[in-house]
């Protein structure tokens, strides 16, 4: 009996004392919460109470914080139906992702219509000089896809740009598409601009000049354009 009596004693002493533990680890959850609240609204500014839209409840978290989402970068332009074609040939000849030709081709476009030239030449001359290739270099120096020789023609890439600035195709198809200009205004027809572009104005079989008119040629027929309007 006197055994029970303790026991009795010692499950009465630790019931309070879980009791007075339990009431502890509360007051200490709730002083936690009051500093993550007021944490919050230093932060952020008062809470708003919702009326039980979940839909508002959504917005607003979303407001306050991010979750990770990236914007949406802004679209290209897109190409002209014709050199829609024209990527898809290129694409399967040279075997070049269409989804990376489709920028460098709508530089070539808008490069081409500022100067007012035949984008299908710039597209030419792209596939003689480098295959597509935006990393390519030559022996001399000749560098992207349309491969300029930066030493010659830092008025049109800009003094203030890098050394490797010729490997960003856009520069690149735009500062080519300038020289090709360069060349028809100072020499009067396209077979000297090209010569002059391929450093071979004193070649006479004018080689580089009949390269480049057969590969737009042969783009002229992929875009399925008259190529009876196929000229410069």
């Amino acid at each position: 009996m006197m055994h029970a009596t303790r026991l009795a004693q010692l499950a009465r002493s630790s019931g309070g004392f879980l009791i007075h533990l339990a009431h502890g680890g509360l007051l200490g959850a709730g002083l936690v919460a009051l500093a993550v609240l007021a944490a919050n609204l230093l932060e952020h500014g008062p809470l708003r109470f919702f009326d039980g839209s979940m839909a508002e409840a959504h917005a607003s978290v979303s407001s306050r914080y991010d979750f990770g989402v990236v914007a949406a970068e802004p679209e290209l332009p897109s190409l002209s139906a014709e050199m829609a074609r024209v990527r898809d040939y290129v694409a399967r000849r040279y075997r070049v992702s269409p989804l990376a030709l489709e920028p460098v081709l709508v530089a070539a476009e808008d490069a081409a219509r500022e100067v007012g030239i035949d984008p299908l030449l710039v597209v030419a001359v792209i596939a003689v000089e480098s295959s597509f290739n935006p990393f390519a270099e030559s022996h001399v120096g000749a560098q992207g896809l349309m491969q300029v020789i930066p030493r010659f023609h830092m008025d049109k890439i800009g003094d203030d740009a890098g050394e490797d600035a010729l490997f960003d195709p856009m520069l690149n198809v735009r500062v080519g598409t300038l020289v090709i200009d360069e060349g028809l205004r100072r020499f009067g027809s396209l077979q000297a601009a090209l010569q002059y572009y391929g450093g071979a104005r004193n070649d006479a079989t004018a080689a580089y000049y009949r390269r480049v008119m057969a590969m737009k040629q042969r783009l002229v027929t992929a875009a399925g354009r008259n190529a009876v309007t196929a000229g410069a």
